[in-house]
């Protein structure tokens, strides 16, 4: 007669997640380095806050852009001059521009 170990239904589902959830470590080699920059900026256009939120209604301000309160880097920096409002609501426009680096490529198939 054969014995098999007891394993509570909580201990099988545990060893079950193991062994499928595995780290898979995937190796990806490149012949030439990747030489490619992005370049990012962001700007910042009109303000899309509801001032009728609180009584179930739809109210912007018309603010068309967001300007600094303040200098970079201190908190008046993230409010809009002019409409008061916090930098997150006005809508965000991100521009990004990759610049490559050709490189010349060896072509094994081209012998002279």
């Amino acid at each position: 007669m054969l014995a098999f170990p007891t394993i509570s239904l909580q201990q099988l589902l545990h060893r079950f997640w193991q062994q499928k959830m595995k780290k898979r470590q995937v190796v990806v080699r490149r012949k030439e380095p990747a030489r490619s920059t992005a370049m990012r900026s962001a700007r910042y256009g009109e303000c899309q806050r509801n001032h009728a939120a609180s009584i179930g209604g739809y109210v912007v301000d018309g603010c068309g852009e967001f300007m600094a309160g303040g200098d970079e880097g201190t908190g008046a920096a993230l409010t809009c001059a002019a409409c008061g409002c916090h930098r997150s609501f006005h809508r965000k426009e991100v521009e990004t521009e990759v610049v490559s680096e050709s490189s010349s490529h060896h072509n094994p198939s081209n012998k002279a």
